[in-house]
């Protein structure tokens, strides 16, 4: 089920976002009729739109956006399982565009259980022909043609997504999530340096696992030979949610041990 939401009754000539891609994208997430980590996800919208020298309407507030879930989506619809993906885009009105207003789209996607691991593992792929970014705003979800290019890769070529690789030729991400790599009690992630997105789920989860000493949560920078290296791989989309990879050409992969820590961390809500 998915609900759409507008300020003004239809797309301007003035959206950015339409014209050319101005615009940041953070989501926020409903578990059991209730919005977790949204401190984290709307203090991640609000870096992500000073990097983009957005103009940041004073109402913006955590309260605004708690109370305009709560209100439209909670109770408006009744969602009590989600994702929100909220888009803020620049609108061409200022005298310049760092004075430009701005204005906000989202979709609702309902889930059965928010944290829950999908029930299907992905089938992924390295992807040579393009690579992705390691600066500054490659690790804030902004428009990234990378993306459009590997989603349409992988379904020409029968998989679920594909792994993006930086200018070094080492791990950076997903085209949807970011990539963790279970390997005995360690869990290696790529650095944000290497050009893995900001995830407030992937943070928050890391975190509990680190400080309930579950796992040794290691940051690293990642070249492709070493997907084939690990026991285990989780995917984690702030977009889409959690996923197990099953597969990266011929190798095969559990995700048992993942699934008790998810577990565990759902717990922890």
């Amino acid at each position: 089920m998915e609900d759409q939401y507008f300020t003004s009754g239809q797309f301007s000539a003035k959206n950015r976002a339409f014209l050319v891609g101005d615009a940041v994208k953070v989501s926020f997430f409903i578990k059991d009729a209730q919005l977790i980590m949204d401190e984290e996800c709307y203090f991640f919208l609000m870096a992500s739109m000073r990097k983009m020298r957005m103009n940041i309407p004073l109402t913006y507030t955590l309260e605004f956006f708690q109370s305009l879930f709560q209100k439209d989506v909670i109770e408006g619809k009744g969602i009590k399982e989600g994702i929100i993906n909220f888009q803020v885009f620049r609108n061409s009105d200022g005298m310049t565009l760092a004075k430009s207003s701005i204005s906000y789209f989202y979709e609702v996607e309902e889930k059965e259980d928010v944290l829950a691991v999908h029930p299907r593992p992905l089938e992924l792929d390295l992807i040579k022909e393009i690579n992705v970014n390691n600066n500054l705003l490659s690790n804030i979800r902004v428009h990234s043609p990378e993306n459009i290019y590997g989603s349409i890769y992988a379904q020409e070529n029968d998989l679920d997504d594909v792994i993006l690789l930086n200018p070094n030729k080492r791990i950076a991400r997903s085209t949807s999530g970011n990539l963790l790599f279970l390997e005995g009690d360690v869990i290696k992630v790529p650095k944000q340096s290497e050009g893995a997105y900001i995830s407030p789920l992937l943070e928050n989860f890391v975190t509990f696992l680190h400080k309930n000493n579950l796992a040794d949560i290691q940051e690293h920078e990642i070249i492709a030979f070493e997907s084939q290296k690990a026991e285990e791989i989780l995917m984690i989309s702030d977009e889409k949610g959690i996923f197990s990879v099953g597969k990266i050409r011929n190798k095969t992969f559990e995700c048992s041990r993942f699934l008790e820590l998810i577990e565990s961390w759902k717990k922890s809500f």
